[in-house]
C-alpha cells in the first residue's frame, strides 16, 4: 500500500489508481514521521543559497522547491550570506535534521570544506560550483561558465570592440575563473592582447559594477565594451554609465550573465548569457533522488552534468 501511496513504478498502475482512489475516499493522511522511521528517509531536501538578493538564485531556488514537491518532498532553505564558512554548517546543520540529500548553489564549499562534505551521509549536490574531484559523496551540476564567457566575448568581438573589460565576482569563485577562461579564450582567438588593467573585481551586486565604472574610467585607454559576471553587475554598470552621461551602447556596450528576468526591461535592454535555470533546479532534485533510489550508484561516482548556456542580444550591446 505505501508504495502505491507514493506512486512507485513497482506497483502496476490499475492496483495503484484503485489503492490511491481508496485513501482518498477514507481521507488517508500518511503518518511522515512513522514512514521516515520505516524507510530512514525525511522526503525533505536541504537548501542552500549564497544570498536571498540575488534573482537569479530566486529563481533556482523555486524550480529546486517545485520539483521536490513534484516528487513528494519538502525543502528547508537557509542562506549563507555569500560566507562559505555558513555554507558548510548548514550543510552540517541539515545532516543533524536527517535530510535526505543537500544541494548547495554558487558557492566555494567544494573547494574550501571538501572533508567535511565527505563525511557527511547524505548526497551532496553543488549548483555552479562543479566538483573537480572525484567522490562517492558530492556532485555537481552547472552551467558551461567557460563557454558562457567565450560567447559573451565573442559576440563582443563581432561587434568591432577590441578593448574589453570583464567585472568579476569577488576572488576565487570557480564559475568566475571559468568564465574569465573563457573571455581570454575568445580574445586569444581574435588576435587581441589580454591586458590586465581591463579586469576589474566587483561583488556580483549591483554595487559593485557601479564601482567598477570609474576605475575603468580612469585607465588611459578605457573600454569600448564591458562582460560582467553577472546580471547583478551589468546593471549596476549600466546605472553608473548613464549618471556618468554615457551613452548606451554607442560609448559602452555591455554584457551580463543569467538573464534574470527583469534584465530584458532595463534601458537599454540587457544582453546576457541566459543560464538553464529550469534544466539546473531540475537536475539537482533528479540528482538526489537517483541516488536515493533502489538502484543508485551507491559504489560509484555519479557524473557530474555540464549544460551550456545561450546568447541573448539585446540593445545593451548594439543591434
Amino acid at each position: 500500500m505505501s508504495r502505491a501511496l507514493r506512486d512507485s513504478p513497482r506497483v502496476h498502475p490499475e492496483t495503484k489508481k484503485r489503492i490511491q482512489a481508496i485513501a482518498e475516499e477514507m481521507g488517508y493522511v500518511p503518518n511522515t514521521i512513522a514512514r521516515s522511521l520505516v524507510t530512514g528517509q525525511t522526503q525533505t531536501v536541504g537548501l542552500v543559497v549564497t544570498t536571498m538578493t540575488d534573482p537569479f538564485l530566486g529563481s533556482i531556488a523555486q524550480t529546486v522547491e517545485s520539483t521536490a514537491n513534484d516528487h513528494g518532498y519538502t525543502v528547508i532553505l537557509t542562506s549563507s550570506s555569500n560566507r562559505p564558512e555558513r555554507e558548510i554548517a548548514a550543510a552540517e546543520m541539515f545532516q543533524t535534521r536527517r535530510v535526505d540529500g543537500v544541494i548547495v548553489t554558487s558557492s566555494r564549499i567544494g573547494a574550501l570544506y571538501q572533508d567535511r562534505l565527505e563525511r557527511l551521509s547524505v548526497p551532496v549536490v553543488l549548483i555552479n560550483s562543479l566538483a573537480e574531484y572525484k567522490s562517492r559523496n558530492i556532485y555537481s551540476i552547472g552551467v558551461d561558465n567557460q563557454h558562457g564567457g567565450y560567447l559573451a566575448t565573442e559576440h563582443l568581438l563581432q561587434r568591432g570592440h577590441r578593448r574589453i573589460a570583464y567585472v568579476a565576482s569577488p576572488a576565487d569563485r570557480s564559475d568566475d575563473m571559468q568564465r574569465m577562461a573563457g573571455y581570454r579564450d575568445a580574445l586569444t582567438n581574435a588576435g587581441v592582447d589580454f591586458a590586465p588593467d581591463l579586469v576589474v573585481r566587483g561583488t556580483g551586486r549591483i554595487g559593485g559594477g557601479e564601482r567598477a565604472l570609474p576605475v575603468l574610467l580612469s585607465l588611459a585607454r578605457p573600454p569600448t565594451a564591458v562582460f560582467c559576471y553577472n546580471d547583478m553587475t551589468a546593471i549596476g554598470l549600466m546605472h553608473a554609465a548613464r549618471e556618468a552621461g554615457l551613452s548606451l551602447p554607442d560609448d559602452l556596450a555591455i554584457v551580463g550573465f543569467d538573464d534574470i528576468a527583469f534584465g530584458q526591461f532595463t534601458y537599454p535592454s540587457l544582453t546576457t548569457i541566459a543560464q538553464p535555470v529550469a534544466a539546473l533546479g531540475q537536475g539537482a532534485v533528479e540528482m538526489v533522488l537517483a541516488l536515493l533510489a533502489d538502484d543508485a550508484p551507491g559504489q560509484g561516482v555519479a557524473a557530474n552534468r555540464l549544460i551550456p548556456g545561450r546568447l541573448v542580444v539585446r540593445a545593451s550591446s548594439g543591434r
